[in-house]
């Protein structure tokens, strides 16, 4: 078994297959693309892989058939993409031994918890990699460090407090609400609930800055709050 959980993403569609691989890199796996049967094939006969994101539709050897030669030659899992309204390929790919489907367009945070469930049931890798550690359900993890929504207190990785303003634990709160997704200043400051704030607030910029210096390895390359150049932050 690696070290991360290793998935392969395998569809045609070079942009989608591409924005998986990229979401699921930025929450922890290893994670290896192919864009149809004979790529997959070879991987999984000289690689180990702990999941595998499968499209059903694909120009010559379809999925339901590679799901087949998976079962047949390994223990992967095997999560289905299936169109929403074909529901006869799902169950299909439920029976040749699919793990579990998701349907077009697919909407990445549910694919994140689908892949999370299915390590649960077949590797236990979630806890390797530090996404299950036995947090409580108000317990969101930030880097080394960890936010009680509920206490709204933070704590580094041998339990000490981490001193936080009440608009630092606002900000983190919404960045946990909206992991994955890019926010601008503005968005930040009106979801944070900042009533100070005008048009021209640069606030944001400095604030993210401390709180990069209380959860982040090496705050001048941030990991945990990315900065997307034009756009704004993202919580990954």
């Amino acid at each position: 078994m690696t070290a991360n959980p290793h998935i392969v993403v395998c569809d045609d569609e070079p942009d989608l297959r591409d924005t998986v691989a990229e979401y699921l890199e930025r929450n922890g796996y290893a994670v290896t693309t192919a864009d149809a049967g004979p790529a997959l094939r070879e991987l999984v006969d000289t690689q180990p892989i702990d999941v595998v994101i499968l499209d059903i539709r694909m120009p010559g050897e379809d999925g339901l058939s590679l799901a087949r030669y998976m079962r047949e030659h390994s223990k992967v899992a095997i999560i289905m993409l299936t169109g929403s309204a074909e529901i006869i390929d799902r169950v299909v790919g439920l029976e040749v031994g699919a793990d579990d489907y998701i349907a077009k367009p697919v909407d990445l945070r549910e694919l994140l918890a689908r892949v999370k469930a299915v390590l649960r049931r077949t590797s236990g890798h979630e806890q390797a990699i530090g996404l299950g550690d036995h947090l409580g359900p108000h317990v969101v993890r930030f880097g080394n460090c960890r936010l009680d929504l509920e206490t709204h207190k933070m704590s580094d990785p041998e339990g000490a407090d981490i001193a936080i303003t009440p608009m630092e634990f606002r900000l983190l709160k919404v960045f946990a609400d909206n992991r994955g997704k890019t926010l601008n200043r503005d968005q930040l400051l009106e979801l944070a609930h900042d009533r100070g704030w005008d048009p021209f607030d640069r606030s944001i910029d400095i604030r993210i800055s401390r709180l990069r210096k209380k959860i982040e390895n090496d705050p001048s390359k941030p990991e945990v709050i990315k900065t997307i150049r034009g756009v704004g932050y993202l919580y990954s």
